[in-house]
């Protein structure tokens, strides 16, 4: 039995459509700053980096870090 944490990056954008597009980063830096990932987000922006099926990216709507625990309770026996 085994308890895993696991932490992702969620970067969300508006589309020009009008649509949420979302980004999710696993991994991320420890100690990264609202202001770092804000500046990612502009470049994203600014640059046209990621083609949408909903046009391009026009401003960020959402940043999350999400935590999550995994309690695994049961061990398969070894045959």
């Amino acid at each position: 039995m085994e308890t895993t944490n696991k932490k992702v990056l969620r970067l969300s954008f508006a589309s020009a459509d009008g649509q949420t597009v979302s980004f999710t980063l696993p991994n991320p830096k420890a100690g990264l700053t609202k202001v770092e990932i804000e500046q990612v987000m502009d470049l994203v922006i600014t640059k046209d980096i990621f083609l949408s099926k909903y046009g391009p990216l026009v401003s960020k709507k959402d940043i999350k870090i999400i935590s999550t625990m995994t309690e695994d309770l049961y061990d398969p026996p070894v045959a």
